[in-house]
């Protein structure tokens, strides 16, 4: 299957104690809701770790169908932040939750030849 390497993939990991993984998803699941809604989006996944030995528990990825579509979505998210107040650094901060943000692209790999 071909894939657009106009995409962006938004990656947000999350370090979340136990004591505020419920307020956090609850937030997380307003976010997203709304994400969901907004045009060029693709695919939007909250995902929570069960197994492993890795540092974050929670993770995000939204992919974006380009540059733009993301652009227009973070600013819809801004505005929204800034009309409600609510300020992602500062409750990361008293909730003790450590992130780790980031936007990629899809790397086209060329598909194994049939054996």
């Amino acid at each position: 299957m071909p894939r657009s390497t106009n995409a962006i993939v938004r990656v947000d990991k999350f370090d979340v104690p136990a004591t505020a993984r419920d307020s956090f998803i609850a937030r997380v699941g307003e976010t997203h809701a709304i994400l969901d809604t907004l045009d060029g989006c693709l695919e939007n996944l909250v995902l929570e770790q069960v197994a492993g030995d890795g540092v974050f528990n929670i993770v995000t990825v939204v992919k974006w169908r380009d540059e733009a579509a993301y652009e227009a979505a973070r600013e819809t998210m801004r505005a929204r932040r800034e009309a409600s107040g609510f300020n992602p650094q500062k409750t990361f901060a008293e909730l003790g939750i450590r992130a780790d943000l980031g936007n990629y692209r899809i790397v086209p790999i060329a598909a194994a030849p049939d054996d």
